[in-house]
């Protein structure tokens, strides 16, 4: 409905609205129609192509991102600190240890752009969860110093220790963001999580009595969905849908098909 809005009162040619139409369509998670809004922008600017890199690399998929870095080179725009930003969050959470690598190395050498401490952050996250933990370390001691970003990298190693099960590091950068984050929920959360998957509940209970104390309580994850016009709102461990019995059942049978080894995919 606002997309047909904006065309029907003529403001579809202006770039920064169909800026803004890629960016909408990626986050509502409609990577077709950003990429139908990309292609009507007819004087697309720099904000245009790293809308379009960010959206797929939202999606997951960090080759076409690194294919749009390629068209907007070819096409003589050249990339800021947010292009590089967008495309090291690709290849984040795609895997791309290699291709990140190269990219980190580019925005220096190629374009003479420093490294932010976002661009690090997702260096030291991409790393961490490649179980190049030395590797993670060492680019996180190089960079904290220079830009203030000792919280931010802590963090993201921190995560990196809680998915590969690394407890001495762990603990040290648990202990660290304690004593000088003291209200950041997630330097518990994820040092709780690291002591539960090493199966020292102890401690794990000690970290939330601390978080406890200090009076850090962790934001819930929220879920909604829209039927009929109407958005409604799922919280864990929220009973007060008044059909919360009738969507118990229904939950525990799909858990019992599930679960049923005689259960067929009729798609297959």
């Amino acid at each position: 409905m606002f997309h047909g809005c904006i065309i029907h009162y003529g403001f579809h040619a202006y770039t920064f609205i169909g800026n803004g139409l890629v960016n909408m369509y990626a986050k509502c998670g409609d990577l077709k129609g950003s990429i139908r809004a990309f292609r009507d922008i007819l004087h697309k600017d720099l904000v245009s192509w790293n809308a379009m890199l960010f959206a797929f690399g939202l999606h997951g998929k960090a080759i076409q991102s690194l294919q749009v870095f390629e068209q907007m080179v070819v096409n003589g725009v050249k990339a800021d600190n947010v292009t590089f930003i967008g495309l090291l969050m690709a290849c984040s959470h795609s895997g791309l240890i290699r291709e990140s690598h190269a990219l980190f190395e580019t925005m220096q050498t190629v374009y003479g752009l420093s490294p932010e401490k976002d661009h690090v952050a997702c260096m030291v996250d991409l790393l961490g969860r490649g179980g190049y933990l030395a590797e993670a370390k060492e680019l996180a001691a190089k960079y904290c110093s220079l830009y203030s970003a000792k919280t931010s990298l802590c963090v993201a190693l921190l995560g990196a220790c809680s998915a590969h099960g690394e407890l001495g590091l762990g603990n040290i950068l648990g202990e660290t963001l304690k004593i000088s984050e003291t209200h950041n929920e997630t330097s518990y959360v994820l040092l709780s999580n690291l002591y539960c998957a090493s199966g020292q509940w102890k401690e794990a209970e000690m970290v939330r009595k601390t978080m406890a104390d200090q009076g850090v309580k962790k934001i819930p994850g929220c879920s909604w969905i829209e039927v009929r016009n109407k958005v409604t709102a799922f919280v864990a461990g929220k009973h007060s849908n008044p059909f919360i019995g009738e969507l118990c059942n229904v939950l525990q049978y799909i858990d019992f098909e599930m679960r049923n080894p005689y259960f067929v995919d009729i798609n297959n």
